[in-house]
């Protein structure tokens, strides 16, 4: 009995989930739901063998090369705006608003216009991924920045350390636990961005084929199209996690070893 309560205790995660499908299962059938209002997991697994590894593989290359370029587009903005923002009130009482608005703005309302802006291609893609990627990288990261103690940054500039020093040396690892956390919510945004994106404009992409599916009542292959865009973000997440332990396992905190 001991055993078993440590084995639920263990996996409780896995079990609930395996349990959640069992009884989708079986309301599907008992319920006789039609296939196209809700789909049983039978029948998503089934599209999903039926629509063959060449395809997943186009389409799920077609997102992720979308997602990752966004992120990492996001990122490369983000972060040297986070600096500039935390070394300069100036700078940050005059871009903060317009960030909040940025934010603020539905991404699907301006998508359309994006893509007429921008063209076919890509680069629309990739815009609309990295708007909706970079707001918490910059907000989080900035804030990473401005939690170092005063103290030390005063004895830092008593001592006459370089500015660059005082970022590289004291603000940067504070604020690694911070930027860790924004990668790890930017890059599930990441993948909605793609998404939403594909939903606008796209030949391919896991987003299309959610859209294609649909317009054409095959619901069972717009779940299996979402199921594995779930196990992308989850995975994507689980790599950030992977690599904040593998670099900076101090900053994970004596809760998480």
């Amino acid at each position: 009995m001991n055993a078993l309560k440590t084995f639920a205790g263990r996996h409780a995660s896995l079990l609930s989930f395996v349990l959640v499908l069992l009884a989708w299962e079986i309301a599907c059938r008992v319920l006789a739901l039609p296939v196209f209002v809700l789909p049983a997991p039978s029948a998503i697994v089934s599209a999903a063998v039926q629509a063959g590894g060449g395809r997943w593989l186009e389409h799920l290359g077609a997102t992720l090369q979308v997602a990752v370029a966004g992120y990492l587009v996001a990122i490369a903005i983000a972060l040297p705006l986070a600096i500039g923002l935390t070394h300069s009130p100036l700078l940050a009482r005059t871009v903060m608003p317009w960030l909040v608005v940025v934010q603020s703005t539905p991404i699907v309302a301006i998508a359309p216009i994006i893509v007429v802006t921008l063209g076919a291609g890509n680069l629309p893609r990739i815009v609309i991924t990295t708007l909706i990627a970079f707001f918490p990288l910059v907000v989080s990261t900035a804030a990473g920045l401005a939690s170092v103690p005063p103290e030390m940054i005063e004895l830092s500039r008593s001592l006459r350390a370089p500015r660059l020093r005082e970022y590289t040396q004291i603000r940067l690892p504070f604020a690694i636990p911070f930027i860790f956390s924004a990668l790890k919510v930017a890059i599930t945004l990441a993948v909605i961005g793609a998404v939403v994106a594909e939903f606008v404009a796209a030949e391919k992409g896991l987003g299309y084929l959610i859209l294609f599916a649909t317009s054409s009542f095959k619901v069972p292959l717009a779940f299996a199209s979402l199921a594995i865009l779930v196990c992308c973000s989850l995975l994507l997440y689980a790599l950030i996690v992977w690599l904040q332990r593998r670099l900076f396992p101090w900053s994970l905190g004596s809760a998480t070893h």
